[in-house]
Parts: C-alpha cells; structure tokens; sequence
C-alpha cells in the first residue's frame, strides 16, 4: 500500500472530522444510494398487465363454471380469495426484488446519505393496485358474485317498477310540518329543493330550510307580507330566487328568497269600465304563476275579469291583459291560470265552467274554448299541463278531475268524478314521469279522511290513495328533483311524504339530524330591552326575590301610598261624587246649594285675615327678614261717628 495514499486518506479523515464538528452532522465523503426510476416504473408496469390478465382469465373461468354449475359459490370465492393473497404477495415480491437489485451498487454496509424517494413515485404501487381493483373481479371480493346476484334481482325488481308506476310513489316515510291551525293554501318549492314555503289563511308566510332544519321541525321564518289578507297562492321562479306571493288583495308581491319585499304590483282604477285602460288589478286577486322560461315574468289573475302579465323590471304597469268572455261575450270572473310547459299558451279557469287559453302574444281572441268544460257556477280550482304539454288537468269544484287534450279540445279525454272539493284552490299535479295524476279531496269537519288520490294517466284508473289527516287536503305538490309529495291541509298541517331509497335530499336531510337541546340561557322569563350605551343610571336593577322586593316597596312612599277612600257627599277636592256623571251634572246640581255670598269682595278676602296672620304660608314667611312692621293711626271718635252718618247727610255736607 502507497504511504502517499495512507497520509491522504488519513487527511481526508481528519478534514471530515473537523467539517463534522463546525457543521454539526458527519457522513462526508460517503456514497449515496441511487435509484433507477425507468426501471422501477417497467417493473410496476409489467407487474399490473400480468395482474390484470389473470383476473380476466378467472372471471371467463368462472362464468364457465357458473354455466356449468360444478362449484359452489363460498368455494369460488374462498378459493379467489387465496390466489388473490397469492398473487399479491408474489407481486409484492418481485417489486422488492426489484427495488433490491436497483440498489445493489451502493455500500450496503454505509449508512445511507441523501434524498427520500418522493411519495407520488413510492404511492405508484399502491394507484396500481387501486387501478385494477376498479374491474369487478370474483376474486377480489369473497361476496362479489352475491353481489352480482343482488344486482340482477335489482335489475328485475326495477323493470317491475318500470312497468308499475305505483311503486314509485314516494309514500313509505312522511314528517309534518305545523304551519298554524288554520288552512294551507299554498306551497312552493324551490327548483333546487332546498327550501319550502308555506302560506294560509292566517296571513303568514313560513320559510322551512331541508338543511338547516333538526328533527325539531321549525321553521326559520315567519312573516306576513300582505297583512290581513288569506295568500291564495306561491311559487318560486325559475330560477329560484325571488318568490310570488298573491293574496286576497289587489296588488301581487314579489319578495326574495329571505323573505324581503323586492316588487309590489301597481293598483288599477276601479273607476275605469274599460279594464285594460287600467294599470293594474281592481279587485281581489284568485292565482298567479310564473313563466316557465323566462325568469322576469309572472302572471296574475283577479275578480275584475282580467289575467294580467307582469314584468320584474317594471312594477307601475301590467305587460299584457286577457280578458275572458262567456258566449254572450259578457265579462266572467278567472279563478285560476297557468302557463304551458313551453309559456307559449296562457290557460285560465272561470267561474262560469269554461277553460279558455290564449297564445302569449295574442291576447284578443283565445286559441282554445271549451264551453262547458266544468258545471257554470263552480270554481275551477287547478289547472295543470302535463310534462310533455299536450295534455292538460282540471280539477273543478263539481267534484270532478277531468284530463283534456289540446289538439282536440272539444270533449275531455278522461273524467273522474266523485272527488269533493270544497276550497277554490285544490291543487291536481303530474307525476315526474308524466304517468300519474295526483289531486287531494276535501272533507267536512270530523267527517272522515281526506285523501292523496292517484290517477294513472293512460287509463285513468285510480290506483292509490293515501289518507293524509282528519282534514281537507287543499295543496299538493311531487317535486321532479326530490321524488317527495308535499301536501297543504285544512287544519295547518304541511306533510312531506318520502322514500329513503328512492327520494333524494329534502325531508331526509332534517330527520338525521338530533334536536339541539335547549340552553338555559335561552329561555328568559322576562323580555329585556338592552342599550349598549346606556349609562349606568339606567339600568335596571337585578331581579330580586319577592319578599325582598315587598320590603323595598313599603319603604317607598309613592308604592305604599294608601288610595284615596271614594268621595261622600257633593265632592271636594276637584273630584266629583258619585252621584254626579259627570263635571257638568255636578254643577248643575250644585249651583243652587252655594249659599256662600261673594257680592262684596272685601268681605270674602278679609274672612281669611284671621287665619293668614296665625298661620302664614304663602307670602309672610318670605318677607319676615324685610318687611316693615305696618304703623296705623288710630282712628279717632269722630270718624267713627262721621262713618256712621247716613249718606245723604255727607252729600248734604
């Protein structure tokens, strides 16, 4: 060995040892492990096409064995299960042998200097395996072909409900919501499903929140928009943020969605005959809806004989006016109105049994009659096209629901009778998959059930039914979204029937949720007004016990002053006696009782000398310290004799 190369190293050494002692950490000078990256990718490549090959050659091995029928399902699937763990410890195998040989060239005895291997490169493996456990594999999984017998019974059992649209109705689950004890007359939903709104005949308006609300059921908002007047209908727009509140007053409102007034339609003239010269309603409003395209117009319908459309932009005049005629062309009332699926044609319902739909852009003359689509006389409560828009429902207050067809609007295509309704705003609604027909039916007070009633549209057999509470059920309405029926009583109730497997968020997002226990901080006896900047003087004090609080108002003069007993006699004190109602009876009773002579006012205020000078309270005492004592002359006897002369001799004198 070189002594040259001995003296060098040793340098090297000692240089290490004190670049180690100044830097604070040794290894200098040692060999790193390097890795081969491109082989480490190959290796990991190979190793998950030979994985995936062999998955797809036990699958084909096992559907043979299926046909066939020579194994059972627990041996296939415990034997899969072994040449899985087979397979992936031979796998985990061959990567460390590999990972082994990439590092063979480094010093296996020296301790290992530089950087880790990053983690997306060291995590590949593992996305490899994730990769292939995507494909539905009978080894993977010791329940993989239970799995794949479940799917097929799911697969039958769907085409039966496919076929069957009774078992689609979301009727397994419900929650109630209490609005107040008078009717709901009005639902809406938003497009989303979030949020529920519901309105009555006790003027208020409540905000129900799917996702805020606990098992509680509360709702987070209350309001009454159109004070004393009954809402006759609501609706969200199309995009859900503003909302349509019509009322039993002439003006419509538009309030968003936290409840705040955005529009309030214009009041028309009732003095103007013509109503279309008019820039609003006159009279008391009946529906309202939305177009269903285009976000900023609405649609309104009143007792003045007009359907008036409305822009959100402009609130001091109505867009368009229809005014519905009967045959003798006389004016008739329209009880409800909506708008095709498309909004290019304006249906109305009037009080004298016709249906009559306009095109949007004309308004003169309608495009669609029918004359006796419903007994004169009644309320043609709903009216509701389909989702295809060629067929269109009307519920009528004779108690029946008929199914019309607008390309031939002679004659209903379907009608069922037998349906009580007693409210002018019952609702009737399609199913999502356009096959069902649902309205509610009315019933007097403790006279029974009202009922959910499904009607199938093809045949227009009812098929289902659903008793809802002791009450008119009023409202209805099966959101496409959710899959759930909420329903409006007449006893304040709001029901949201649901399925948990086939309905989606709404009311299953509230029932999950626990009820929040009330704190005892929230719950004050005493409503307290409080001012930040108050000064101390003005606060009120801590609440004290009763006995104490007794105490302190005995102390007190002006609490423990005794009542005054009631007045006997002709009164005093500027009271008046109970013989005398009023001020000006007491005086007319009492002026002939003054007997006191006040025609010589010298008299009258000397007559209380006597008393002044014993007892002085008013002027006296504030002049003891200046005033004078008062120095008389005496009168002598000849004045006194002189006053005494009568007066014609002091005339005479």
């Amino acid at each position: 060995m070189d002594p040259n190369n001995v003296n060098e190293e040793s340098d090297n050494m000692s240089g290490n040892g004190e670049m180690a002692s100044v830097m604070g950490f040794s290894g200098f000078g040692k060999k790193a492990r390097t890795f081969d990256l491109d082989a480490i990718f190959e290796q990991t490549r190979r190793t998950a096409i030979e994985r995936t090959q062999r998955a797809l050659e036990r699958k084909q091995k096992d559907d043979q064995e299926e046909e066939e029928g020579e194994s059972s399902k627990s041996v296939n699937s415990s034997v899969h299960t072994q040449r899985d763990k087979a397979a992936t410890s031979t796998s985990r195998k061959q990567e460390s042998e590999s990972s082994s040989n990439s590092g063979s060239d480094s010093d296996s005895e020296s301790e290992l200097i530089g950087p880790p291997l990053p983690p997306q490169y060291t995590a590949k493996d593992d996305d490899d395996d994730e990769h292939v456990r995507l494909h539905r594999l009978p080894g993977n999984s010791a329940h993989s072909e239970e799995e794949d017998d479940d799917e097929d019974d799911e697969g039958e059992t769907q085409d039966d409900d496919d076929d069957n649209p009774v078992k689609k109705i979301p009727d397994t689950h419900e929650i109630t919501l209490q609005h107040g004890t008078k009717t709901v007359s009005a639902l809406a939903l938003d497009p989303s499903g979030a949020r529920l709104v519901t309105g009555g005949y006790d003027y208020d308006v409540r905000f129900w929140d799917f996702a805020g609300m606990d098992q509680a059921l509360q709702a987070f908002r209350s309001l009454q928009p159109c004070e004393c007047h009954q809402i006759k209908s609501l609706q969200y727009s199309n995009t859900g943020d503003v909302i349509l509140v019509v009322s039993g007053n002439a003006q419509a409102k538009v309030l968003d969605r936290d409840g705040f007034n955005v529009m309030e339609c214009v009041k028309g003239d009732q003095y103007i005959v013509d109503m279309a010269k008019t820039k609003g309603h006159t009279a008391m409003l009946n529906s309202g809806c939305w177009h269903p395209k285009i976000k900023e117009e609405f649609m309104t319908c009143s007792n003045d004989g007009t359907v008036r459309t409305w822009d959100l932009s402009s609130e001091k005049k109505h867009k368009s006016v229809f005014k519905p005629r009967s045959f003798q062309g006389k004016k008739v009332i329209p009880t409800c109105c909506t708008y095709s699926r498309d909004g290019k044609l304006i249906a109305a319902g009037c009080q004298d049994g016709t249906i009559q739909i306009w095109d949007r852009n004309l308004s003169v003359h309608t495009k669609f009659h029918c004359r006796q689509a419903h007994i004169p006389g009644s309320d043609t409560s709903c009216l509701s096209f389909s989702y295809d828009g060629m067929i269109l429902a009307s519920r009528g207050g004779d108690d029946t629901l008929k199914m019309w067809d607008i390309r031939n609007f002679r004659s209903p295509v379907n009608v069922a009778t037998g349906l009580t309704n007693y409210f002018t705003m019952t609702d009737c609604c399609f199913s999502p998959d356009d096959k069902l027909l649902v309205t509610g039916t009315s019933v007097k007070k403790d006279e029974g059930q009202g009922k959910l009633v499904f009607f199938e549209r093809a045949s227009f057999q009812k098929v289902y039914e659903i008793e809802v509470t002791n009450a008119s059920v009023v409202r209805c309405l099966w959101h496409p979204k959710l899959n759930q029926i909420m329903v409006g009583t007449g006893n304040g109730l709001s029901k949201v029937y649901y399925d948990p497997v086939k309905s989606h968020r709404g009311a299953k997002l509230c029932v999950v949720k626990s009820q929040r226990k009330e704190r005892q901080a929230e719950t004050l006896t005493q409503d307290y007004i409080i001012t930040p900047h108050a000064l101390p003087m003005f606060r009120e004090a801590r609440q004290r016990s009763t006995r104490k609080q007794l105490e302190k108002d005995r102390l007190d003069p002006k609490k423990s002053h005794k009542p005054e007993p009631p007045v006997s006699g002709p009164g005093r004190g500027g009271r008046v006696a109970a013989h005398g109602g009023t001020l000006s009876s007491f005086i007319v009773k009492n002026i002939a009782l003054d007997k006191t002579d006040d025609s010589n006012p010298r008299q009258a205020i000397l007559r209380h000398a006597k008393e002044a000078s014993e007892n002085p309270y008013w002027v006296a005492p504030a002049y003891t310290q200046t005033q004078p004592e008062p120095v008389f002359a005496e009168e002598s006897e000849e004045d006194e004799e002189a006053d005494k002369e009568p007066e014609w001799k002091k005339r005479k004198i």
